[in-house]
């Protein structure tokens, strides 16, 4: 243990420096200042108050928690059935179709957005809750299909023989065997899902509308508009709501496991 000390101080070193700029938001957003000043040299919750308050972040929240509860379980269900039927059926082009549906994963924010606004503008879906919610699963998909993938490697497939010995059809099969034992990896991709749409922000900057607008792009106009404390206000709901889905989820995991 005493030889691992040095590692310890460099993980501990590291962790603090990816921390420390989030955690510097949090005592931002309890400024009684009219700017953005750290350290704060008094405290109010009035961002909070005009967070609140203000009708546009607001209906920015509000759309943001509409657009990822339909994104989470549009991509759930979309990247659990791809992940299962990659692994169950080897079919030629399997490799690829992987590949492309992990592509918005690995592509660049900005070249996926370009291209989502260049095909999107021609549908018509620009500016609308479909096209939002359309790109933003595409955007999960992946995040989906990487857990639940993981939690097919593991999964003893003789019991799926053994259930359709038995007489269950496939349908059958997968509701009362397969999804069951891999429940814990859909539950980690659907709160990815979530996690994955409420916090995007470039695809949605080229999607977003003077009338419709999520979170995140709220706050970024806004540093073009007024820098004020209520930027950091939102931004410490957004860490707040996320760490707690994120330790909740994490949590029910665990917990089916034990069970199992």
């Amino acid at each position: 243990m005493t030889r691992r000390w040095p590692l310890w101080v460099v993980v501990g070193v590291i962790a603090a420096w990816l921390v420390a700029p989030t955690l510097v938001v949090v005592p931002l957003s309890f400024t009684g200042a009219r700017s953005l000043s750290f350290p704060p040299q008094e405290w109010s919750l009035r961002w909070y108050e005009n967070f609140f308050e203000n009708g546009k972040w607001l209906a920015s929240l509000l759309n943001s928690l509409q657009l990822a509860l339909i994104v989470s379980v549009a991509a759930t269900v979309l990247g659990t059935l791809a992940a299962y039927g990659l692994s169950r059926h080897r079919v030629r082009g399997a490799g690829a179709t992987n590949a492309l549906l992990l592509a918005p994963m690995l592509v660049p924010s900005v070249v996926f957005g370009v291209g989502t606004y260049a095909l999107f503008l021609k549908l018509h879906l620009v500016g609308t809750f479909a096209g939002f919610a359309a790109a933003h699963t595409a955007l999960a998909i992946p995040f989906v299909m990487i857990p639940v993938s993981s939690a097919l490697v593991t999964f003893d497939s003789t019991m799926e023989r053994a259930a359709r010995v038995c007489g269950a059809g496939t349908a059958a099969t997968f509701w009362s065997v397969t999804l069951p034992a891999i429940a814990p990896g859909v539950l980690a991709g659907a709160m990815f899902a979530f996690v994955t749409s409420f916090d995007e922000v470039v695809v949605s900057i080229f999607l977003s509308s003077p009338y419709l607008e999520t979170l995140p792009v709220r706050m970024f106009n806004s540093l073009e508009r007024e820098v004020d404390p209520t930027l950091a206000a939102a931004a410490t709901l957004i860490i707040c709501f996320t760490t707690a889905l994120i330790a909740i989820g994490l949590t029910a995991s665990s917990r089916r496991s034990r069970v199992r």
